[in-house]
């Protein structure tokens, strides 16, 4: 993108009908590390790429906490994330003591809409430059939705966002039709894999991820950095097994392999 006469300010509209301002929030949640999430009928799993700036420093947070039945995920600028996610707790705590119940997720999605659309009629504001993946569980069930700095937001099954977030896409793309019968665990694995999708070849660990959970009679946590690694080396011994396999069949002679019939 190029800075034209039509960015200047968020309120202009371009000849073709464009917010650039938008845009460009919409870009900087590109630009963030991925965020992943998936969504059974039970179960909503998060997981973030952790990413430092430097060796010397620690990891900014990309998952928090708003309510014991409702997380989110962030990709874009963590700042602008930490701002929303303390709006988020203050909508639920307010709900909850005036009606004495947990907020509905929808709800709170549409709150979270409608105060990102605001920024983007206000020519003395910016859009909020980062992405929302909001997991959460209440009386219909579990939700996922993705809330844009435009102000849309959507619902999905599965879906990723930040930096090489297509590679995951094309992961969930391919698996989304069996996670509405997933377990809790099995969920947790296809969110591993589909991060390991984004690290373009760079070997997955527990130090670079974060995973959280909500779901039936299991209130909102992020897991522990020792059992996501159980779970990745787990995955890993399952991914060498069928090359052991092939190299097995390698070294049998011709006579012994087995004909195409039997196969």
């Amino acid at each position: 993108m190029f800075r034209n006469q039509y960015d200047t300010d968020v309120t202009t509209w371009s000849p073709a009908g464009r917010l650039f301002q938008v845009e460009y929030a919409m870009e900087a949640v590109k630009q963030g590390s991925a965020a992943i999430g998936l969504r059974s009928k039970t179960h909503v799993v998060l997981a973030t790429v952790n990413k430092s700036n430097s060796e010397l420093s620690s990891h900014q947070k990309k998952i928090f906490k708003i309510d014991d039945h409702i997380g989110v995920a962030i990709a874009g600028l963590t700042a602008d994330g930490r701002v929303l996610s303390r709006y988020l707790r203050s909508e639920c705590i307010n709900y909850a003591f005036t009606y004495e119940s947990p907020l509905p997720v929808g709800r709170l999605v549409v709150q979270l809409a409608d105060k990102a659309q605001v920024c983007t009629q206000r020519s003395w504001k910016r859009p909020y430059g980062v992405g929302l993946l909001v997991a959460g569980l209440d009386e219909s069930g579990a939700h996922l939705y993705y809330n844009c700095p435009s102000g849309n937001y959507f619902e999905y099954q599965a879906f990723a966002i930040g930096s090489r977030s297509q590679a995951a896409k094309t992961y969930l793309e391919r698996k989304f039709e069996s996670f509405t019968n997933s377990s809790r665990e099995d969920l947790i694995k296809d969110a591993l894999f589909a991060i390991k999708e984004t690290l373009q070849g760079e070997k997955l660990t527990s130090s670079i991820c974060t995973v959280a959970v909500v779901g039936v009679e299991e209130p909102f946590h992020i897991m522990d950095q020792k059992t996501i690694q159980e779970l990745i080396e787990s995955l890993e011994i399952k991914e060498e097994e069928p090359t052991d396999q092939g190299e097995a069949m390698e070294e049998r002679s011709p006579e012994a392999a087995p004909a195409p019939m039997d196969i």
